[in-house]
């Protein structure tokens, strides 16, 4: 598939993996992690939060201002960024990262 700007989908996944490459350091301060679970034809990008990501109850704010953010400045095409789990605030199983406690 060729994209709009003739980027082949090997590329577009290679530079979301560049994107994620350069916030990994700060996910890892954290103790987390992300793996980019698919990036379907139409442009949406499946991430899974790893690691301390996973039960944070931040995680919804990182994916949004750092994960999603760093993805469409490097692939502005992408429609929208997921996460297959997302732990949300009021989870009584979420926990924040030791550095944060």
């Amino acid at each position: 598939m060729e994209t709009a700007n003739s980027l082949s989908m090997d590329e577009i996944k290679e530079k979301i993996d560049l994107a994620l490459d350069n916030i990994r350091p700060y996910l890892k301060t954290d103790g987390g992690n992300v793996k980019v679970l698919e990036v379907s034809e139409d442009l949406v990008v499946k991430l899974e939060l790893l690691g301390a990501c996973g039960s944070c109850p931040m995680s919804t704010m990182t994916l949004r201002a750092g994960v999603e953010e760093a993805i469409r400045k490097a692939v502005p095409e992408v429609k929208s960024v997921e996460a297959v789990n997302i732990t949300h605030p009021d989870d009584p199983n979420a926990k924040l990262p030791g550095n944060m406690i």
